[in-house]
């Protein structure tokens, strides 16, 4: 098990409480913060919810709809009216009702379409909220396996400083004593000196990686990240079923694109409503109240009441209903060429994943071999060169071939486990739960 401590190297922008640092955190601990923190999921997640609420505000319109109204009126002069000849005003100087209405949608092709269309529209933004999270886990994934590669070529690196700093010390001592030229003892330190350049690139590399990480995770950049892993842990990781036949319906894009097929299908309905009449139950009571006194303005009630039904018809629209329906039929059509495209673009990411990671499985278990080669050669030509039968030249070459084969199999490993990740996103696989 191994456990990296790594802090940031620039000012925190957002403030997080610190109980919610990561500690000693593994890949899944990572993804769990990432998923509560990162600022898109939580933007998709309110998108989310905004939808469900305007889904409850077009289904409102099928409950009864209850208004009510106050009014005053002052006449400083009555209304003046000829019958006869004669000049007549009619009216008194204060007049109030108090009115009461209400209207109940019978047929209303807007509620109707909120009706059957409710649950696509939520699975519409429920997929896009999971196509977030899928996102994210997948990019996290992956800059972590990239963190983690880097980080053991800062081990083999060091690794190989030590080796380089007792093979200086050595030659060094050799030539000392006579039995060597300089040459060695330079070449050692030109060695040593690029291991330790090399290093400082590294870590700065790393320096990097971190920051982009924390970026993806929404960590606090003044804080302390420390990350935990066991690379045998890691290496039994690997592995997936390569015979397993893609099935285009765990895809997300696949489940949104069917959905918004069956939403515009629904308006094609929709717009075919629109020859329907619009049919509104309504009625009212009104209270009335008039004298010519304000004080006595609320003395006497003169009330009123009805019920009706309105119906409502669009005779000519200059061909606007038709046109509706034709462009609504085009957008069925556009997306079912959609999803025709979307599936041979899935399968072709799928083969294409699939064909990197059976390649980077081959690469992976070579480049395993050569470590451990490389290191059964090294240990005899150092054990020679100590003993006087191999050149420092030679243990120089075997030295470089260890450490170049070291780094090269970690990042085939980790390279493997980022394949992996690809693979699963295109079959639809990945947990974000």
């Amino acid at each position: 098990m191994v456990t990296i401590s790594l802090t940031g190297g620039f000012c925190a922008m957002a403030q997080q409480n610190d109980s919610l640092l990561l500690e000693q955190a593994k890949l899944p601990e990572i993804i769990k913060y990432a998923l509560a923190n990162q600022p898109a999921v939580n933007q998709a997640e309110i998108n989310e919810e905004i939808t469900r609420l305007q889904i409850k505000n077009r289904l409102a319109d099928w409950y009864p709809q209850l208004n009510f109204n106050y009014i005053y009126q002052h006449n400083f002069q009555l209304p003046t009216n000829i019958i006869g000849g004669n000049t007549v005003r009619f009216g008194v100087n204060n007049t109030s009702a108090l009115q009461f209405g209400a209207t109940q949608n019978i047929f209303n092709r807007d509620a109707l379409l909120a009706s059957r269309t409710k649950d696509d529209v939520k699975l519409v933004a429920q997929k896009a909220t999971e196509n977030t999270r899928i996102n994210l886990v997948s990019g996290v994934s992956k800059n972590f396996y990239d963190l983690l590669a880097t980080e053991e070529q800062r081990k083999v690196t060091d690794e190989n400083i030590l080796r380089l700093s007792r093979n200086l010390k050595d030659s060094r001592s050799r030539y000392d004593a006579g039995i060597v030229d300089k040459t060695d003892y330079q070449r050692a330190t030109i060695a040593l000196n690029n291991a330790k350049a090399s290093k400082k690139q590294i870590e700065q590399s790393i320096n990097a990686k971190i920051a982009n990480l924390k970026f993806l995770i929404n960590y606090p950049a003044d804080k302390t990240l420390s990350l935990s892993y066991d690379s045998a842990t890691l290496e039994k990781e690997i592995y997936l079923d390569t015979l397993k036949t893609l099935q285009y319906a765990n895809r997300v894009e696949l489940q949104q694109l069917q959905a918004q097929l069956r939403l515009q299908e629904a308006n094609v309905a929709y717009n075919k409503w629109s020859y329907i009449p619009t049919v509104t139950a309504n009625g009212s009571y009104i209270q009335n109240f008039q004298n010519d006194a304000f004080t006595k303005l609320y003395s006497q009630n003169f009330p009123n009441s009805f019920a009706g039904i309105t119906l409502g018809l669009n005779i000519f629209q200059g061909g606007k209903r038709k046109n509706n329906i034709n462009i609504a039929k085009k957008q069925v059509d556009f997306t079912k060429l959609s999803i025709t495209n979307f599936i041979n673009q899935a399968n072709s990411e799928y083969e294409t994943a699939m064909a990197q990671y059976k390649a980077s499985m081959a690469n992976y278990l070579a480049l395993k071999e050569n470590m451990v080669l490389a290191g059964e050669v090294y240990r005899i030509i150092e054990l020679q060169y100590r003993n006087g039968i191999k050149t420092y030249l030679e243990l120089i070459t075997a030295q470089t071939d260890l450490r170049t084969s070291q780094i090269n199999y970690f990042n085939a490993l980790y390279d493997l486990l980022s394949g992996k990740i690809d693979v699963q996103k295109a079959e639809g696989s990945i947990p974000v739960q």
